[in-house]
């Protein structure tokens, strides 16, 4: 399976929390075309992102996890996120790091050769559009139960900007709420995730330097009765970046503030 949903344990609230970066897993089809290095893998994955978040369906979320890493299929990426470098026939935009990512962040080379059209079909019809439409029938539901839906979209980030990304070099906040210009969620739901690490006196960037991706931008409307808001929370916290291993007491502290997080939001009270 490529992605798994947990349903609320505890008394439930009108929270989803998605996660579609913690993932590691590569079918073989994907692997015959697949040339990243092993470690550039894990340092494109939200390690441990999904075990931050374990403790969501005890606070009555909703919790999607993909399974697959996003040099197979990116989830947080739009559907025609795909140019012709990266698979044959594609008319996207030039990138590297669409729908399938065919260069690591570094840029070293991902993929042999462009996709076949049928591979590239393939991990449209077995994995991204099953993934949003899961991710979809759960906000419908939560907002015909509740009148809206919370969508908190969980992700990590290096702690400093790497090669290949905007800010190279450069030490990033310990959390970063991305919501597309606070558009994407009612002030409330933004201030949720901002508040908690304050009070742990941990540093808060909003939008800097990610904005929310893809999916923030595709479902978070307020106005329909969907707020959505990507929490970006550095590695630093929880993580030995070099080694990819965990801190213990700090990651138990986060996968504190992950819950946290999830609880007040539970408990807002929108319109």
């Amino acid at each position: 399976m490529y992605f798994s949903v947990n349903e609320p344990t505890g008394p439930e609230t009108p929270v989803v929390v998605e996660v579609p970066h913690a993932g590691l897993e590569i079918d073989p089809p994907a692997l015959a075309s697949l040339i990243a290095p092993a470690r550039a893998l894990g340092q494109d994955a939200d390690l441990f992102v999904d075990e931050l978040y374990a403790d969501a369906p005890a606070e009555g979320a909703t919790l999607l996890v993909a399974r697959v890493s996003r040099y197979v299929c990116d989830l947080n990426r739009a559907e025609d996120d795909v140019d012709e470098l990266t698979a044959e026939g594609a008319g996207g935009r030039p990138s590297p790091h669409g729908l399938v990512w065919r260069a690591t962040t570094e840029n070293v080379p991902a993929l042999t050769a462009p996709l076949p059209r049928h591979e590239l079909e393939r991990r449209l019809h077995q994995i991204y559009r099953p993934y949003h439409a899961t991710l979809r029938r759960l906000l419908d539901a939560k907002r015909s139960r509740f009148g809206y839906a919370i969508l908190l979209c969980g992700h990590s980030m290096p702690s400093r900007g790497r090669a290949g990304h905007a800010d190279p070099g450069r030490a990033r906040a310990d959390v970063v709420p991305g919501s597309r210009g606070h558009t994407s969620a009612a002030a409330e739901v933004i201030a949720v995730p901002d508040e908690l690490a304050r009070e742990r006196g941990w540093t808060v960037a909003h939008d800097d330097p990610y904005r929310g991706g893809f999916t923030t931008a595709h479902y978070g409307r307020p106005g329909g009765g969907v707020h959505a808001v990507q929490v970006e929370l550095s590695r630093r916290l929880y993580m030995d970046e070099r080694i990819l291993s965990k801190k213990v007491n700090d990651f138990h502290a986060t996968k504190a503030y992950c819950r946290a997080v999830v609880a007040r939001l539970g408990r807002l009270a929108l319109e």
